[in-house]
């Protein structure tokens, strides 16, 4: 028998191939066990179930300074975060736990994955924000408020007003408004698509002051691009809302 204060070794065949590999420059060779069909959908179901455990822990921390200083550090961490693909997967995560949290850092949070390059990031920023604005309009437009008087930019100032259009709270318009005379055109054109989505009456006048506005933006649709004017686009939004103007 052996020495009982001898602990025992037992002999690890990958670690020891993995030894022997490293010393030769090489990989081990691992056998990869397929999972049935079954198996795999068991997993994903397994994996939820732990997510939806885990946000839950999270969310129900008695200190919710904690919460937000944490979620508001990791959004800017995962928006510089030279691995796209992480810091996709991350943001898509934050946006919707951003969303469920109270509170203007929270919000500002939201906008700024918002300004994310990646479409999947902005849509997941987009669809919690129109969460938000559903459940708690008032710390939305707060938010919106803050972003247009730093005079912010970037690609969610035009994504903004589409918010906004969609869930069409009586001061939807007030804050429409306000984009039209953002510096950046494309911004403009938002907020001029955006009116016309509203179908608002009284956007009448915002519109007509568009009408022979030369600056060119590009609109995409789907996967096409096209040029127009701010002041085609006034003229479109104009007949949505029933003004038919003579030609010039």
């Amino acid at each position: 028998m052996g020495n009982p204060a001898t602990p025992s070794i037992v002999y690890d065949r990958c670690f020891a191939s993995s030894r022997h590999c490293a010393q030769k420059g090489s990989s081990p060779q691992r056998t990869i066990r397929s999972m049935s069909l079954p198996d795999e959908l068991q997993r994903i179901f397994d994996a939820d179930r732990v997510l939806q455990e885990a946000e839950s822990v999270l969310l129900r921390n008695k200190s919710l300074d904690e919460v937000i200083a944490l979620l508001g550090r990791e959004t800017e961490s995962a928006l510089q975060m030279e691995d796209r693909k992480e810091g996709t997967m991350r943001l898509e995560r934050l946006a919707d736990l951003c969303a469920q949290v109270p509170g203007p850092r929270m919000t500002d949070a939201l906008i700024a994955i918002l300004n994310d390059a990646e479409p999947r990031v902005r849509v997941a920023a987009g669809e919690a924000l129109r969460d938000l604005g559903y459940e708690r309009y008032a710390e939305l437009a707060r938010g919106i408020e803050r972003a247009l008087d730093r005079n912010a930019d970037g690609v969610a100032m035009s994504e903004l007003p589409w918010v906004l259009a969609e869930i069409a709270e009586p001061s939807a318009l007030a804050l429409i408004r306000r984009f039209l005379d953002h510096s950046s055109p494309d911004v403009a054109a938002a907020a001029i698509e955006a009116l016309a989505q509203l179908a608002d009456p009284e956007a009448l006048a915002d519109l007509e002051r568009f009408v022979g506005d030369s600056r060119v933006v590009l609109i995409e649709d789907f996967e096409d691009e096209t040029k127009t004017t701010l002041g085609e686009l006034a003229e479109e939004a104009l007949e949505m809302l029933g003004v038919r103007r003579e030609p010039v």
